[in-house]
């Protein structure tokens, strides 16, 4: 899979749902959960396959990150952050523990 030019994060998220990375994933008790379906996952039974960063050019703000996460169980869907300083901390170490496998 060839990484995309997305040119915004909002662009970038609703381009991976339309190739079904649908789930909103959030971090809650050290598990994604998908918010849809109620379902958790450990670090462990998911993979980064893709990952698009934004850099604000004029406003820091706009520094951000979106993941697109696939669960072992063929869940696949979205979770973004800033990063930098903005960042959060409990994401950040939280997809330490994710494996990645980006087709680059």
């Amino acid at each position: 899979m060839a990484q995309i030019g997305y040119k915004t994060l909002a662009e970038a998220i609703e381009g991976l749902r339309e190739r079904e990375f649908a789930a909103n994933f959030e971090l809650l008790n050290k598990a994604f959960l998908a918010v849809n379906s109620g379902r958790t996952f450990t670090a462990d039974q998911l993979t980064i396959v893709e990952h698009h960063r934004f850099e604000g050019a004029s406003d820091p703000d706009d520094m951000a990150v979106v993941y697109a996460i696939e669960a072992r169980d063929g869940t696949r869907g979205t979770i973004a952050d800033a990063f930098g300083p903005q960042a959060n901390p409990d994401l950040g170490a939280f997809l330490k523990n994710v494996n990645i496998h980006e087709d680059l």
